[in-house]
């Protein structure tokens, strides 16, 4: 019986954890995209190849034309951002729009050259649907907010090309340089991110590749981003443009988190049906065992519900004391984890473990737990409440 409870304590413990753990850098990483990339991506104009076809006699009465849609011909870019942004804020759920546009530039401080990605912004616009406020780690945004040749660095490329806060620094692209100071280095987290971008005002991002008009995409932060399917579905309807939400962009590494989840979930039940079939084979050792004693009970006048309960309350015992010392185990241990450190980059950055406490991990594991226990429970149960006192007593006289 004491393994039974050490394996449902241990079962109830790691998932618990598990859990706790795996949410926990899930969010933080759903927390990132979406300071980072916003909730909704608007790009491209869609337009219907439409084929007419007449049908019937030439053209008498009988004749009539019908169209057949054929394809979708997507217009790259965005020809109308204010426009385009003005409807979009009709929506209820979002929280602000910022035109983006973009382009490939080469960076050179006079030492060393390296390729990154210009992003042209209007930066009120773009902090209203993005974290760069917190992001930055070196410098100021009112240094590039006031200076109109000001530029925002990602922290490896600024590594990379080993340059300080107000270091100059020429961009090359669309066939002409420009000479632009740094204001800020920012960190998002995200490798890739953090390794290539960079901010321009957006009357510089024209200026250097050549594009008066016009943007790459709209950036959409949204009040409640869980609805962002629902709503990049309608506004891609509406507007007439190929709307992508986080979800969609992010899709590979969600179902990766789900798959860890769900791995946890398997190691867990399997450490709980151990316990389980430790507890269904101590209660059978048992009623084979105390078989006089039930008879006697039964001939004392117990029923064969208050026989079964008796050995389905020890199940219940048993699952109550080990969700409890589970609850603890699990807390105690998620708790201290917590306040490790541990440095972490790649798709996120962060120097601790992260963790997300819900009540409905520890409901969870319990009714896992209950499950396997009941099920151990019921057939031994069963078993004792049907035993004929007769029987067994003529047998063991015997």
């Amino acid at each position: 019986m004491l393994m039974s409870l050490a394996g449902i304590v241990l079962g109830v413990g790691f998932f618990i954890f598990a859990q706790a753990q795996t949410s926990g850098f899930e969010r933080f990483f759903i927390q990132t995209i979406l300071g980072t990339n916003g909730a909704l991506r608007i790009q491209d104009r869609f337009q219907d190849t439409v084929k007419a076809m007449e049908v019937g006699g030439g053209s008498g009465e009988d004749a009539f034309v019908i169209t057949q849609r054929e394809s979708v011909k997507y217009v790259e870019g965005i020809e109308t951002p204010q426009a385009l942004a003005s409807a979009i804020k009709e929506f209820a759920n979002v929280s602000g729009v910022s035109e983006i546009l973009t382009g490939s530039v080469t960076a050179s401080n006079g030492f060393r050259t390296q390729n990154g990605k210009a992003y042209g912004i209007l930066l009120e616009d773009y902090l209203a649907v993005s974290d760069l406020e917190d992001q930055v780690i070196f410098g100021t945004l009112s240094d590039f907010r006031v200076s109109p040749t000001g530029l925002l660095m990602g922290s490896k490329l600024a590594h990379r090309m080993e340059i300080n806060i107000g270091d100059s620094i020429v961009l090359e692209a669309a066939g002409q340089k420009r000479r632009y100071a740094l204001s800020a280095i920012f960190e998002t987290g995200v490798s890739d991110i953090d390794r290539e971008r960079l901010f321009l005002h957006m009357g510089e991002a024209r200026t250097l590749f050549k594009k008066p008009h016009g943007a790459s995409y709209l950036q959409v932060g949204l009040l409640d981003p869980q609805r962002a399917r629902l709503d990049a579905e309608h506004m891609s309807m509406v507007l007439g443009h190929s709307v992508a939400s986080w979800q969609e962009r992010e899709k590979t590494w969600l179902d990766a988190f789900k798959v860890l989840r769900f791995s946890s979930v398997l190691t867990v039940v399997t450490i709980l049906l151990l316990a389980g079939l430790g507890m269904f084979n101590t209660l059978a050792l048992m009623v084979m065992e105390k078989t006089r004693e039930i008879a006697i009970l039964r001939s004392m006048g117990y029923t064969r519900r208050d026989i079964g309960a008796i050995f389905l309350w020890q199940g219940l015992l048993v699952l109550c004391v080990g969700s409890v010392l589970g609850w603890i185990l699990a807390g105690a241990v998620t708790l201290w984890v917590s306040h490790l450190p541990f440095r972490v980059t790649g798709i996120f950055s962060t120097d601790r473990f992260v963790v997300h406490w819900s009540l409905w991990h520890y409901i969870s594991a319990t009714v896992i737990a209950a499950l396997v226990i009941m099920v151990a429970s019921i057939l031994p149960a069963r078993k004792a409440a049907y035993l004929e006192p007769a029987e067994v007593i003529r047998e063991t006289s015997g």
